[in-house]
């Protein structure tokens, strides 16, 4: 995301609590290498994190040398971190109160969409901030949208978490399904994913699935944190997640496996390590 963002002809600041990460990408970059997310977001209009969870981002932000104590007036922040909408709108208060804008815009598209600088951003808070960063997000976003007021953007990407979980497992057992009754899984993605039944996740999952590969993409353990987001923020708002709660239970299974850093597609090796033989 700052290798498009450089290369759009913006000027860049990077940190990393690896320095070294940070120092080799501002070199490719031409841009300067920080000791602190503060020194990262001095003279900066616009200062972006993707962090791991609310501790992080919660560090990163207000901590002793986090961002908003570098951050000049009408700075704005904005958090790319799938993290929970209480904290989106702890931080959209916070950032007021020192004069500063905050955006929670979590991102779909993993690894692939960051390279390739298709992510899709889905945006909370003030309108007048969003449409600033905007033309800015276009570096790496074939698509960004304000859904409302702060917290909004990590409520829109609980729901994509959602539905990513119910269609991943769909996918798994189709697959499993499948190869139990003698068909060739690739012939029959073949022909289902040009009807109904297709998603993105047939399409760019399904070969790595049946090869058993798993080490690439969205990790096990990263899911079942935004799982846990989203089953308590149904749990707070009155909403039913029956097939979520039984997702996020089958990637416990995983993990009891080995497998936290696996792709999440990795719920048809859960299946296949259960499959009894013929």
């Amino acid at each position: 995301m700052a290798g498009h963002l450089a290369r759009a002809g913006n000027r860049v600041a990077l940190y990393n609590r690896s320095a070294a990460k940070a120092e080799a990408l501002a070199r490719e970059l031409g841009g300067r290498a920080a000791a602190s997310p503060a020194e990262a977001a001095e003279g900066c209009e616009f200062v972006f994190a993707c962090v791991g969870a609310d501790a992080d981002v919660r560090e990163v932000a207000t901590g002793p040398r986090g961002a908003f104590g570098g951050m000049g007036r009408g700075a704005l922040f904005v958090d790319h971190t799938t993290a929970s909408p209480a904290l989106a709108r702890e931080l959209d208060a916070a950032a007021r109160e020192r004069g500063l804008g905050f955006l929670d815009a979590p991102v779909s598209g993993g690894q692939q969409g960051a390279e390739r600088g298709e992510l899709t951003v889905m945006a909370g808070g003030e309108e007048r901030d969003f449409e600033r960063v905007r033309p800015v997000l276009a570096a790496y976003a074939k698509t960004a949208k304000r859904l409302g007021p702060a917290g909004s953007g990590q409520l829109a990407k609980l729901v994509n978490q959602i539905c990513i979980a119910g269609l991943v497992e769909a996918l798994a057992e189709g697959l499993h399904f499948a190869r139990a009754a003698g068909l060739d899984p690739r012939a029959v993605v073949e022909v289902i994913s040009q009807g109904a039944a297709g998603s993105w996740q047939m399409e760019h999952r399904h070969e790595t699935m049946l090869a058993g590969h798993y080490d690439h993409g969205f990790a096990v353990k990263w899911m079942r944190k935004d799982l846990a987001l989203a089953l308590d923020e149904a749990r707070r708002i009155g909403a039913q997640l029956p097939v979520t709660a039984l997702v996020d239970q089958l990637y416990a299974e995983v993990e009891a496996l080995g497998g936290s850093r696996w792709d999440t597609s990795s719920l048809l090796a859960r299946l296949e390590a259960l499959r009894a033989p013929r």
